[in-house]
């Protein structure tokens, strides 16, 4: 079964590859009317990353996203440690 890792949570997929794209373009679309009472605005990043899994264009994104946050990451704890 695929999955997406989050941090350290561990989300699982469908198998099928049309049922994840359109769970995930579900999601993406859903999260644009996050002004609605029910929907929300988290959904679009969650769709993202859910259609990361089998459109590599997403896949690219997602993987640039993480390395910035990473390093972003890294450049705060040293920055912290600097100061101490």
């Amino acid at each position: 079964m695929k999955s997406v890792k989050l941090g350290r949570w561990r989300i699982r997929l469908p198998n099928h590859p049309a049922i994840r794209i359109a769970l995930g373009v579900l999601l993406v679309v859903a999260g644009f009317l996050g002004f609605l009472p029910i929907l929300g605005f988290w959904m679009v990043p969650l769709g993202l990353v859910v259609l990361s899994v089998d459109v590599p264009a997403v896949r690219r994104l997602r993987r640039r996203a993480e390395v910035k946050i990473g390093r972003w990451r890294q450049a705060r704890a040293r920055r912290g440690e600097e100061a101490s």
